[in-house]
């Protein structure tokens, strides 16, 4: 799939833009706070109907507007055109809509358009909790399995009616009929998930190692492991096992609401070992090798977002990385960066047509590459 084009209006600090881009590399340079960020996100838009930085659709409302506009005009593999809109007006529902026509269910949209983003971002995979890697897990493979996405709605429905069944029986004897049913009902759709999760995982350390062992020339050693409460015995037994204590905390303590994917580095969590360095390779490693995971089971090439990743890297990364990004492996890509040096190095190796552009202030230009 690849975005030709693309409109938008009152979107953050982009209050109007209409570019055309190039199907294969597309390069934004500019200050930090000048927008380069803001346009990437409206493209994470139109593939995931929600902003990546901000969940909240009216806050991406520029200052003192009273609705934004986002329309992507694309074209299949095979020619075929498509048209995404996206509008929101405060205090009313947003529409997103394909070729003119509304999605009955927001859902049916996510993985027609695959987009794989790489940003500073990604560092809450290592720093934060749980539901930062789960949210990796959920981004990845909801894109290509429409099943697993319907399982882990109906999963999160029930966990939310459990939940509420707790807290008004904290502290009294629990109607086990009434637990019985959410508790089948997530089992059910949680088996779902906790199957191909631990798919997903098995076929993608692999692929992550090698993007790794790339960028970092093989100076250090990177895995990944699943970790479920699903993996101990089936959910019905796990989640009956711990309702009582659920009842005194409020809420269900176990569950593949609980999942974690382990993110080590020579054999030791990232989280405690690596440096600043290393833990940005391991981050880029983990996207880049995202997108070619979803090329390789057979969807499109992945459109790629790529938002200043080259800050505390070496030398050296910096290049490896380059030479990845300028190779076949993947499909339109769109980079963003303060350094123009960083750009230029990239558009030299890259014997494609290219185009680039300057933000500044929310306005953006497409640039003449010779300078």
């Amino acid at each position: 799939m690849i975005l030709q084009r693309i409109s938008i209006l009152q979107y953050r600090n982009i209050e109007q833009a209409e570019l055309t881009f190039s199907p294969n590399l597309n390069c934004f340079f500019g200050q930090n706070g000048m927008g380069k960020t803001n346009l990437l996100d409206a493209i994470y838009f139109l593939s995931f109907c929600k902003s990546a930085a901000n969940p909240i659709d009216s806050q991406n409302i520029s200052h003192d507007k009273d609705f934004f506009v986002i329309q992507g005009f694309y074209a299949q593999d095979d020619g075929t055109p498509e048209e995404i809109y996206c509008g929101m007006k405060r205090r009313q529902a947003k529409q997103f809509k394909r070729n003119k026509k509304s999605y009955r269910r927001l859902s049916d949209h996510i993985g027609l358009i695959p987009l794989v983003p790489v940003s500073p971002a990604d560092a809450v995979l290592i720093a934060e909790g749980s539901d930062e890697r789960r949210k990796f897990m959920d981004v990845v493979v909801s894109q290509y399995d429409k099943e697993y996405l319907d399982a882990l709605i109906r999963y999160n429905k029930a966990l939310e009616q459990r939940n509420m069944l707790l807290k008004e029986t904290e502290n009294q004897v629990a109607d086990d009929t009434l637990f019985s049913v959410w508790e089948e009902a997530m089992a059910t759709a949680g088996a779902i998930v906790y199957e191909k999760r631990k798919n997903f995982v098995e076929s993608f350390i692999p692929i992550f190692q090698e993007f790794y062992a790339f960028i970092s020339q093989g100076k250090e050693t990177v895995s990944l492991s699943y970790q479920s409460h699903a993996s101990d015995a089936p959910l019905t037994e796990v989640l009956r096992e711990s309702r009582l204590r659920d009842q005194i905390m409020g809420y269900s303590l176990r569950g593949v609401h609980r999942d974690d994917l382990n993110m080590l580095l020579d054999g030791f969590p990232i989280k405690r070992e690596g440096s600043q360095g290393q833990n940005k390779t391991y981050l880029i490693a983990l996207k880049l090798a995202q997108a070619s995971f979803l090329k390789r089971i057979g969807l499109p090439a992945p459109i790629l977002l790529l938002d200043d990743i080259f800050d505390k890297l070496d030398a050296s990364r910096v290049e490896q990385i380059v030479k990845l990004v300028a190779g076949s492996g993947f499909g339109q890509i769109f980079i963003t960066d303060t350094n123009r040096e960083h750009l230029d190095s990239i558009v030299k190796k890259v014997a494609k047509e290219h185009k680039i552009f300057h933000v500044t202030n929310g306005s953006i230009g497409e640039v003449n590459d010779k300078h």
